[in-house]
């Protein structure tokens, strides 16, 4: 634990935020508070939950509830999975290794990211827990493939593929920040892949179409790996139901809604909206998952109430870690924990399966009220 933030009175999410934006160096706080552009999808995807209300049952006299579930063949506690963020080390020195000791205390599904500042197989190796592992389509294939087998070799369990951010949104925070990674902290795990240089920009060239665009990946790079792994095979990033719909045709075992936490596209849709329209286009037969704004228990029943079957918690990882570091995680996820089995027995749910539309009311749509 740091003991230098051993005054601070931590009872919610909302309070590591608070001290992690006090806590944090400039350039840590640019690239993990930040957002894309004006930060309107940054802002939405926490405001979105505020119209979102709930109508509880009473009297339902249930005890002995429980909020387990199995997602894609393994039991879990709770729903509350660990969101791949880069550079964890940015954050404190605990890193990711942190990170995965707080999940395996927590018995949480962490997913680690490609870019993380630790070699995959470190945080592999601490804990039992269920890991999956997340990863950009390189433009190599044969670059993807070395982080996969890397993967499969430490004993994750999944690949989960980010599929929203072909390039960079436009990160100004950043930016004025002048962010640049400090010495010792790097992607580790892409050092060395067989991955060809950008092609040259032609004069009067657009970086975007020219250079970027031109290595992005696509459906039949996702059908490509779907083939080189047994590995569950879980898309990130996904909005659209027609996306859904192709993703499940192609093999996919799972699907995260995400808008990347409003770090790539701005004005992009807050995923939890998304839920109603791709759980219809999908019909069951892959398990949605959903990120970006969960701060209380409350948003987490809300988004199983919408269709999800788990939630993903990135941001606060990492406020988390630079307050208390390992400590921290493993709070955050307690309190998460505590909050939701509190609302599910305030609401009447007894299991996750109790948890349906029927609780949910929106806010903007409340009829007249005359007094």
């Amino acid at each position: 634990m740091d003991t230098n933030n051993a005054d601070l009175v931590l009872t919610s999410l909302g309070d590591y935020a608070a001290a992690a934006a006090q806590l944090m160096n400039p350039m840590a706080a640019a690239y993990f508070l930040g957002g894309a552009a004006e930060e309107i999808t940054l802002t939405q995807n926490r405001r979105v939950f505020e119209r979102i209300g709930l109508v509880p049952r009473v009297l339902t006299g249930k005890s002995g509830g429980s909020t387990a579930l199995t997602l894609l063949g393994r039991d879990l506690a709770h729903p509350v999975i660990l969101a791949p963020v880069a550079f964890q080390r940015l954050a404190h020195p605990d890193g990711e290794s942190g990170t995965a000791q707080a999940a395996a205390a927590l018995d949480a599904l962490m997913v680690l990211s490609c870019q993380s500042s630790e070699p995959l197989e470190a945080p592999a190796n601490v804990g039992r827990t269920c890991r999956w592992f997340q990863i950009y389509m390189q433009p190599a294939r044969a670059a993807t493939l070395a982080l996969v087998r890397r993967a499969e070799a430490a004993g994750y369990e999944a690949i989960v593929v980010t599929v929203d951010a072909p390039l960079s949104g436009v990160r100004n925070r950043e930016m004025r920040a002048g962010f640049q990674l400090p010495d010792g902290i790097s992607a580790i795990n892409l050092h060395g892949l067989p991955n060809p240089p950008a092609p040259p920009l032609p004069p009067g060239g657009s970086a975007v179409f020219d250079q970027f665009m031109t290595q992005a990946p696509n459906w039949g790079d996702i059908a490509w790996l779907r083939g080189e792994t047994r590995l569950k095979l879980v898309l990130k990033g996904i909005l659209h139901p027609d996306d859904a719909r192709r993703a499940v045709d192609i093999g996919a075992d799972g699907l995260i809604l995400s808008n990347h936490g409003g770090r790539v596209l701005d004005g992009a849709m807050p995923a939890v909206t998304q839920l109603p329209s791709i759980s219809t286009a999908i019909e069951g037969r892959v398990p949605l998952l959903v990120d970006g704004g969960i701060r209380r228990g409350t948003d987490v029943l809300k988004a199983l109430a919408l269709g999800a079957s788990a939630v993903l918690i990135g941001r606060p990882i990492v406020e988390a870690l630079s307050v208390k570091g390992a400590h921290g995680v493993a709070h955050v996820l307690r309190l998460l924990r505590d909050e939701l089995e509190i609302t599910m027995a305030l609401c009447g749910c007894n299991r996750l399966s109790d948890i349906t539309p029927a609780l949910l009311r929106d806010v903007d749509a409340l009829p007249s009220l005359n007094y």
